[in-house]
Formats: structure tokens, C-alpha cells, sequence
């Protein structure tokens, strides 16, 4: 009886990341490659000769940042493979986070601008 069990538990934990293979993570591992030597060309060589302006520029560091963390998230912390309700939970986490801290950031900007003594 507990042959058939192990058995089964092993079976279960296989499918469950079944999705995961090796090629997947090197397919992931390249395409965080690519988006970081994205990121450098853009500092080494966009930027210093004034291609864009540096508004732009770090609006493109937010955004490949954002991509970065989500292949990191996805796959690699095993987020893909979830319920739908945990990552659901966790994305309204991340959002409300992220609206908290650019609310303070926006209320700090006025406190220092208009509270100076």
C-alpha cells in the first residue's frame, strides 16, 4: 500500500511541473539574456549619445525590468504552474504595492515642495 502511494505522490509532483523542462529553462535563461544585453546596449551606447532622452530611457529600464521579473516569477519560482486564484492574489498584491509606493513617492514630492520651512 504505501508503494502505491509514493508511487502516486511521485507521479503527481512530476505532472505538476511537467510544463518545465530542460529546453523551457534554457528557452527562459536566453530570453533573460537577450533582454539584459538589451539593457546595456541601451546604457552603453543609446543613452551616451543621446539617441533618446533619459526619460525614455529609464522608462525602458522599468519596463524590460518588469519583463525580467516576470520570466523570473513565472518559471523559474514556479508561478506559471499555479491556480489561477494564488496568482491572481498575488498580482493585486503586487499591484497594490506598487500604487502605495508611487502614491507616497508623489505625496513626498509635494510635502517637500510646498512644506519646506
Amino acid at each position: 500500500m504505501s508503494e502505491h502511494n509514493l508511487q502516486n505522490t511521485e507521479e503527481h509532483a512530476h505532472d505538476e511541473h511537467a510544463g518545465l523542462s530542460k529546453s523551457k529553462i534554457w528557452q527562459v535563461f536566453f530570453i533573460l539574456l537577450g533582454i539584459t544585453v538589451v539593457e546595456f546596449i541601451i546604457a552603453l551606447v543609446i543613452l551616451p549619445k543621446g539617441l533618446v532622452s533619459h526619460t525614455a530611457g529609464n522608462i525602458a529600464y522599468i519596463l524590460l525590468t518588469l519583463l525580467k521579473a516576470y520570466y523570473i516569477v513565472a518559471y523559474f519560482m514556479h508561478l506559471k504552474f499555479e491556480k489561477t486564484g494564488l496568482q491572481l492574489s498575488l498580482g493585486l498584491a503586487f499591484i497594490f504595492i506598487a500604487y502605495f509606493i508611487t502614491l507616497m513617492l508623489i505625496e513626498g514630492g509635494y510635502l517637500h515642495i510646498h512644506m519646506t520651512i
